[in-house]
Protein backbone atom coordinates (compact mmCIF):
# COMPACT_ATOMS: atom_id res chain seq x y z
CA UNK A 1 0.00 0.00 0.00
CA UNK A 2 2.72 2.24 0.63
CA UNK A 3 4.67 1.81 -2.87
CA UNK A 4 1.17 2.41 -4.36
CA UNK A 5 0.98 5.59 -2.81
CA UNK A 6 4.11 6.46 -3.65
CA UNK A 7 3.52 5.79 -6.83
CA UNK A 8 0.34 7.62 -7.61
CA UNK A 9 2.02 10.32 -6.01
CA UNK A 10 5.32 10.53 -8.30
CA UNK A 11 2.94 9.72 -11.49
CA UNK A 12 0.90 13.41 -10.11
CA UNK A 13 3.95 15.19 -9.77
CA UNK A 14 5.32 13.98 -13.08
CA UNK A 15 2.03 15.17 -14.83
CA UNK A 16 2.10 18.60 -13.40
CA UNK A 17 5.97 19.22 -13.38
CA UNK A 18 5.40 18.56 -17.64
CA UNK A 19 5.36 21.82 -19.31
CA UNK A 20 6.85 22.87 -22.64
CA UNK A 21 9.85 25.22 -22.32
CA UNK A 22 9.06 29.41 -22.81
CA UNK A 23 10.94 31.04 -25.90
CA UNK A 24 12.97 33.80 -23.64
CA UNK A 25 12.47 36.10 -27.14
CA UNK A 26 8.65 36.12 -27.04
CA UNK A 27 8.44 37.62 -23.17
CA UNK A 28 8.15 41.31 -23.18
CA UNK A 29 10.25 43.68 -21.28
CA UNK A 30 8.45 45.78 -18.97
CA UNK A 31 9.25 49.49 -19.96
CA UNK A 32 6.86 51.54 -17.76
CA UNK A 33 7.31 53.44 -14.68
CA UNK A 34 9.18 52.14 -11.74
CA UNK A 35 8.66 54.35 -9.47
CA UNK A 36 5.46 57.05 -9.01
CA UNK A 37 5.54 60.29 -7.25
CA UNK A 38 3.12 62.98 -6.36
CA UNK A 39 2.89 66.51 -5.62
CA UNK A 40 6.95 66.81 -7.02
CA UNK A 41 8.57 70.17 -6.29
CA UNK A 42 12.32 70.59 -7.78
CA UNK A 43 14.59 72.85 -6.28
CA UNK A 44 17.89 74.02 -8.61
CA UNK A 45 20.18 76.31 -7.08
CA UNK A 46 23.56 77.93 -8.66
CA UNK A 47 26.41 78.81 -5.82
CA UNK A 48 23.66 78.60 -3.07
CA UNK A 49 20.86 80.84 -5.69
CA UNK A 50 18.01 79.66 -6.59
CA UNK A 51 17.87 79.82 -10.03
CA UNK A 52 15.09 77.33 -11.17
CA UNK A 53 11.66 75.35 -9.44
CA UNK A 54 9.86 72.86 -10.69
CA UNK A 55 6.18 71.78 -9.49
CA UNK A 56 4.00 69.18 -11.04
CA UNK A 57 0.81 66.93 -9.21
CA UNK A 58 2.36 63.71 -10.67
CA UNK A 59 5.86 62.09 -11.94
CA UNK A 60 7.18 59.05 -13.28
CA UNK A 61 10.16 57.42 -13.56
CA UNK A 62 11.29 55.51 -15.93
CA UNK A 63 14.57 52.57 -15.32
CA UNK A 64 16.26 54.53 -17.74
CA UNK A 65 16.24 57.24 -15.82
CA UNK A 66 14.17 59.24 -18.08
CA UNK A 67 11.22 61.52 -16.19
CA UNK A 68 7.46 62.01 -17.34
CA UNK A 69 5.15 64.48 -15.46
CA UNK A 70 1.97 63.20 -17.19
CA UNK A 71 -0.59 65.62 -15.58
CA UNK A 72 1.38 69.17 -16.53
CA UNK A 73 4.27 71.02 -15.01
CA UNK A 74 4.94 74.10 -13.92
CA UNK A 75 8.73 75.28 -14.25
CA UNK A 76 10.16 79.27 -12.61
CA UNK A 77 13.03 81.03 -13.61
CA UNK A 78 14.66 83.47 -10.86
CA UNK A 79 17.36 85.90 -11.83
CA UNK A 80 20.86 86.25 -9.80
CA UNK A 81 19.36 88.41 -7.46
CA UNK A 82 16.42 85.65 -6.45
CA UNK A 83 13.51 87.62 -7.75
CA UNK A 84 11.14 85.40 -10.01
CA UNK A 85 11.53 86.74 -13.52
CA UNK A 86 9.85 83.70 -15.99
CA UNK A 87 7.29 81.06 -15.77
CA UNK A 88 6.70 78.14 -18.10
CA UNK A 89 4.08 75.97 -17.99
CA UNK A 90 3.21 72.69 -20.38
CA UNK A 91 0.25 70.17 -20.22
CA UNK A 92 2.65 67.52 -20.24
CA UNK A 93 6.45 67.39 -19.62
CA UNK A 94 9.30 64.97 -19.58
CA UNK A 95 13.25 65.14 -18.28
CA UNK A 96 15.22 63.20 -20.80
CA UNK A 97 18.07 61.97 -18.75
CA UNK A 98 20.42 60.77 -21.55
CA UNK A 99 20.11 64.60 -23.03
CA UNK A 100 19.45 66.22 -19.74
CA UNK A 101 16.83 68.23 -21.51
CA UNK A 102 13.49 69.10 -20.21
CA UNK A 103 10.47 68.80 -22.89
CA UNK A 104 6.77 70.43 -22.35
CA UNK A 105 4.18 69.25 -24.36
CA UNK A 106 0.29 70.48 -25.24
CA UNK A 107 0.16 73.92 -24.41
CA UNK A 108 2.67 75.32 -23.74
CA UNK A 109 3.14 79.14 -22.37
CA UNK A 110 6.56 80.99 -21.30
CA UNK A 111 6.08 84.73 -19.77
CA UNK A 112 9.03 87.08 -19.15
CA UNK A 113 7.09 89.09 -16.27
CA UNK A 114 9.59 92.17 -16.20
CA UNK A 115 9.71 92.22 -19.92
CA UNK A 116 5.52 91.53 -20.28
CA UNK A 117 6.54 88.85 -23.01
CA UNK A 118 4.61 85.82 -23.72
CA UNK A 119 5.30 82.41 -25.66
CA UNK A 120 2.57 79.78 -26.49
CA UNK A 121 3.97 77.01 -28.72
CA UNK A 122 3.42 73.26 -28.52
CA UNK A 123 6.62 71.69 -27.63
CA UNK A 124 9.91 73.44 -25.82
CA UNK A 125 12.81 71.98 -24.52
CA UNK A 126 14.74 73.46 -22.04
CA UNK A 127 18.45 72.99 -21.81
CA UNK A 128 19.53 73.22 -18.35
CA UNK A 129 23.19 73.56 -18.78
CA UNK A 130 23.27 75.74 -21.29
CA UNK A 131 20.67 77.89 -19.85
CA UNK A 132 18.39 78.10 -23.20
CA UNK A 133 14.65 77.18 -24.63
CA UNK A 134 14.34 76.44 -28.13
CA UNK A 135 11.59 74.78 -30.55
CA UNK A 136 11.56 73.57 -34.19
CA UNK A 137 7.42 74.13 -33.92
CA UNK A 138 5.19 77.17 -34.88
CA UNK A 139 5.42 80.17 -31.86
CA UNK A 140 3.34 82.97 -31.35
CA UNK A 141 5.25 85.61 -29.01
CA UNK A 142 3.57 89.16 -27.39
CA UNK A 143 5.54 91.18 -26.51
CA UNK A 144 3.32 94.57 -25.76
CA UNK A 145 1.12 95.38 -27.68
CA UNK A 146 3.02 93.54 -30.99
CA UNK A 147 2.36 89.67 -31.74
CA UNK A 148 5.11 87.62 -33.47
CA UNK A 149 4.06 84.54 -35.79
CA UNK A 150 6.71 81.85 -36.76
CA UNK A 151 8.07 78.68 -36.79
CA UNK A 152 11.02 77.99 -34.20
CA UNK A 153 12.61 79.67 -31.71
CA UNK A 154 15.91 80.09 -29.36
CA UNK A 155 15.93 82.16 -26.41
CA UNK A 156 17.85 82.65 -22.78
CA UNK A 157 15.63 80.39 -20.38
CA UNK A 158 15.10 83.67 -19.22
CA UNK A 159 13.22 84.27 -22.23
CA UNK A 160 14.62 88.21 -22.03
CA UNK A 161 16.14 87.57 -25.47
CA UNK A 162 15.33 85.43 -28.17
CA UNK A 163 15.39 84.90 -31.96
CA UNK A 164 12.37 83.94 -33.95
CA UNK A 165 13.38 81.66 -36.87
CA UNK A 166 11.12 81.68 -39.78
CA UNK A 167 8.79 84.92 -39.23
CA UNK A 168 5.52 84.63 -40.73
CA UNK A 169 3.87 87.84 -39.77
CA UNK A 170 3.86 90.36 -37.07
CA UNK A 171 0.65 92.62 -36.12
CA UNK A 172 -0.61 95.23 -33.41
CA UNK A 173 -3.12 93.84 -31.00
CA UNK A 174 -6.12 95.47 -30.67
CA UNK A 175 -7.58 96.27 -27.31
CA UNK A 176 -9.23 93.01 -25.38
CA UNK A 177 -6.40 91.05 -27.94
CA UNK A 178 -3.74 88.86 -26.73
CA UNK A 179 -2.15 85.44 -25.49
Amino acid sequence: MNRGFLFSFSLVVFLFSCREGVDPESLEVYEGPVNSAQNIHILHSDSAVLRSEITAPKQLEFANGDLEFPEGIDIQFFNLGGQLETTMRADKGYFLRDQNLYKGEGNVQVKNLPKDQRLQTEELFWNQAERKIYTEKFVTIQERQTLFNGTGMEADDGFSTYKLKKVRDSRTLLPGEGL
